[in-house]
């Protein structure tokens, strides 16, 4: 039947006409918001289902194909008013790990299709759409969760703030977040892991990056007045002292956000300049630009930062990038109203940052030409003027379920035998901070492109101050595809035998930065509809679904386990 729905998606748009309205909004349009105001039901409705899953990522598009296919009722509420998640948002370079570990639903969509015919975010959200309404599945759009209802250890009802509720069998958390998990009282972590809890080397604070490119190439100055500590730190530096022994410590950051730009060079919208912009926020950026050498610079611009222009999707590379550093800090735990402060602080940050790129006199004017190129799409996102709707929360809470994925399972030291899905991507985590390296100390842990010096200018050579450097960042290879636990899909029987989370799994943040990729939540989101389904068919806690016969059903739908 998946190769059915798979091929009637693609006789759909190869005639741009569906058999199905496809479900839309009915409220008018907000703008660029994460968070602003839905009237109140005027009859508040409660829904009922079999399967209530919570987000909006493609785990909730998977998820409720495969319920559904298994003679479930499932109802899909979203948060706002797009389905696809970040697939559907910009984030169109989709990264893979090793292809050949993808399968089912995630395969037909990513690899099958995805490539081959998808061209717009636009398109990949009318997909999922497609997926949904072909299968009869409503989708509830700007349905916020407020409270979460149990009976002992299990979910009764959902509440949302427009007075509509849910009743179900089975709850699923496919956000981002992890706001269903948390609402629920379900244990959960944030932030990083030492690396002592685990025996993880990557965990907790990792001062320096193990991988150059996003280090600092060439030295730069951390301080306002430069040489001088007590004129304080530029914006985008963190002065938090630290010393070596806080290597391998856990803490409560986790990696930055950013909105994956959409860019065009053709029928463009100029890069729009914040109605807050201030240039001081880019003085990080203007020192770091101007440090390169000539003869490096074009090798910067076009590879690693500070900026990965493209047609299509725009990547955060090197260590100023669009990544919002410090920007992030305080979302997992905030509330919709703080969130929306959050989130206009990124969109000020970031098309700040472009239009200072594109248009400030201190930048070198190849690179104002270069930027100046591109513009956003007048065809993409038109809710929002062209920027991208939702914002790349790269990180959130975790689950913590049985089961941990760990480091040791991504570097296949360890092997479950109750695989779910594969993952196969690098541990990878963007930079949580950059901090201030002292030169008599923390020389070693630098990666300067020192190897060259007749290019490197003489302030460059005879650098005796601090400088700026990076924590947090780490790429390290897997090896092969390593199986994922059922077991870190669900909670602990003690916290609830009817939830089931395929996005925010019960993980490290080392493991958490490689299994963290759309393909692999929507692999997990079908797995846990399957879960799901059976778990209704036996009138069982989804602790005690049988395995066999749950990778017998995976198996048949074309899921790779091993």
């Amino acid at each position: 039947m998946l190769k059915t729905i798979v091929a009637l998606l693609m006789v759909a748009f190869a005639s741009a006409s569906f058999a199905k309205e496809l479900p839309k909004p009915s409220t008018p349009n907000p703008g660029l918001r994460y968070y602003y105001p839905v009237p109140k039901e005027a009859t508040p409705k409660t829904h009922d289902f079999d399967i209530v899953i919570y987000g909006a990522s493609p785990a909730a598009v998977s998820a409720a194909c495969q319920a559904k296919k298994m003679g479930k009722t499932v109802g899909v509420f979203v948060f706002r008013r797009h389905v696809g998640g970040m697939s559907s948002s910009g984030l169109s370079d989709v990264d893979y790990g090793k292809k050949e570990s993808i399968g089912g639903m995630a395969k037909k969509v990513f690899l099958d299709f995805f490539k081959k015919q998808v061209q717009s975010p636009a398109e990949v959200e009318t997909l999922f759409l497609t997926m949904l309404t072909d299968l009869d599945i409503p989708v509830f759009f700007e349905h916020r969760l407020q409270k979460v209802e149990r009976d002992g250890n299990r979910i009764t009802k959902v509440v949302f703030e427009n007075g509509n509720a849910a009743r179900a069998k089975i709850f699923m958390d496919t956000t981002y977040e992890g706001d269903l998990i948390a609402r629920a009282g379900v244990e959960h972590v944030a932030g990083r892991e030492s690396n002592a809890e685990f025996g993880e080397k990557l965990a907790g604070i990792q001062i320096g990056a193990r991988s150059s490119p996003h280090n600092f190439q060439w030295r730069v100055d951390p301080y306002v007045e430069p040489g001088n500590s007590a004129s304080g730190v530029i914006e985008g530096v963190d002065p938090t002292p630290y010393t070596m022994e806080d290597h391998g410590k856990a803490d409560k950051r986790y990696q930055p956000f950013c909105f994956r730009v959409f860019a065009t060079k053709r029928d463009l919208i100029p890069w729009p300049k914040p109605s807050d912009y201030k240039v001081e926020r880019y003085e990080l950026l203007k020192r770091y630009v101007n440090a390169a050498p000539s003869s490096e610079w074009w090798n910067l611009i076009y590879s690693r930062g500070p900026l990965k222009l493209n047609e299509g999707d725009c990547n955060a590379a090197g260590p100023v990038s669009l990544d919002f550093v410090g920007g992030s800090p305080g979302w997992v735990d905030a509330s919709y109203e703080e969130r929306e402060r959050i989130f206009q602080d990124h969109v000020n940050y970031q098309q700040g940052y472009l239009h200072f790129l594109a248009n400030d006199p201190s930048i070198p004017v190849e690179l104002r030409q270069r930027v100046s190129q591109f513009g956003l799409p007048k065809k993409e996102f038109p809710e929002t003027s062209g920027w991208p709707h939702e914002l790349y929360v790269r990180e959130g809470r975790r689950l913590r379920g049985d089961y941990v994925l760990t480091e040791h399972d991504c570097l296949g030291k360890v092997t479950v035998e109750d695989s779910v899905g594969l993952g196969s991507f690098i541990m990878d985590s963007h930079i949580v901070r950059r901090i201030i390296y002292k030169t008599d100390k923390d020389a070693h842990i630098t990666h300067l492109r020192t190897s060259q010096p007749e290019e490197i200018n003489e302030a460059q050579r005879n650098w005796k101050g601090d400088m700026v450097g990076v924590e947090g960042q780490f790429d390290y290879a897997v090896p092969k595809p390593y199986r994922i636990s059922y077991r870190c899909l669900r909670p602990k029987k003690s916290d609830c035998v009817n939830l089931l989370v395929p996005t925010v799994i019960s993980s490290t943040h080392v493991a958490f930065g490689s299994m963290r990729m759309e393909p692999v939540f929507m692999i997990l989101g079908q797995s846990a509809g399957a879960a799901a389904a059976l778990a209704i068919d036996a009138s069982i806690p989804v602790q005690d679904v049988d395995y066999p016969k749950l990778r017998e059903v995976l198996l048949q739908e074309g899921q790779l386990l091993d």
